[in-house]
């Protein structure tokens, strides 16, 4: 299998589902999908920020994006990397601070996996 489809069936898994826009992006530039790799490893490894800050932030981001998919794949990636109720909660606050009703709407299914 190559490097580039083992990024993609990667990213399936932790989404629940595989992004067309990747199948596509294969096809044109195998490169282009491996590069993700790398972005994911920088939000999920420690450095001046702890990753599950940095995944809180993410968290953040994709709901500002209403991005229901990407909200809950964030969240299985923030509560395996330690993230409390609280913290979540208090993310939660931000979302709805900075980004409003539909964000924090966009968070609907990904909050269900709290309980």
């Amino acid at each position: 299998m190559s490097e580039s489809r083992e990024v993609i069936e990667s990213i399936g898994e932790k989404m629940g589902f595989t992004p067309q826009v990747l199948e596509t992006l294969e096809s044109i530039d195998p490169q282009f999908v491996r590069k993700y790799t790398r972005c994911d490893h920088k939000i999920l490894t420690d450095g001046a920020l702890p990753a599950k800050t940095k995944i809180l932030m993410a968290l953040a981001v994709v709901a500002s994006k209403q991005c229901e998919s990407c909200t809950v794949a964030q969240m299985r990636s923030a509560l395996k990397h330690g993230a409390t109720k609280e913290e979540i909660m208090e993310t939660m606050e931000v979302i709805s601070i900075t980004s409003g009703a539909p964000a924090v709407a966009a968070c609907r299914d990904a909050l269900k996996l709290l309980k």
